[in-house]
C-alpha cells in the first residue's frame, strides 16, 4: 500500500508519470512525461507570445486596447486546448496510479 501511495503522490504532486516510472512502467511513464513537457512548453509558448503583444503595446507601437485584447484573445483557443490536455493527462496519471498493478 505505501508503493501505491508513493506513486499517486509522485503523478499528482510531482509530475504525471513519475508514479508510472516509479511502479516500473517506464514506456507509459517516459510517454507521458514527454506529453507534459509538450503541454506545458505550448501553454508557455501562448503565453509569452500574449505577453509579448501586451508588452509591445506599452511601449507606444501602434495597437490600441481593443486590437491587443483581440490579438490576445485569439490565442485563447490554443492556451484551452493545451492546458486541458495537461489537466486529462493528470487526471489519467493518477487514477493509473490508483488503480494499476505492480510490474515484477
Amino acid at each position: 500500500m505505501g508503493n501505491k501511495l508513493k506513486c499517486v503522490a509522485l503523478s499528482a504532486l510531482v509530475l504525471p508519470g513519475l508514479g508510472q516510472l516509479y511502479r516500473g512502467s517506464r514506456v507509459k511513464g517516459g510517454v507521458m512525461i514527454l506529453f507534459d513537457n509538450v503541454f506545458i512548453l505550448g501553454a508557455i509558448f501562448v503565453a509569452l507570445r500574449s505577453a509579448g503583444k501586451v508588452m509591445l503595446a506599452g511601449q507606444g507601437k501602434a495597437m490600441d486596447a481593443e486590437q491587443m485584447l483581440a490579438a490576445i484573445q485569439a490565442d485563447a483557443p490554443y492556451a484551452k486546448w493545451l492546458l486541458g490536455g495537461f489537466l486529462v493527462l493528470w487526471v489519467y496519471g493518477v487514477v493509473d496510479a490508483v488503480f494499476a498493478k505492480e510490474e515484477p
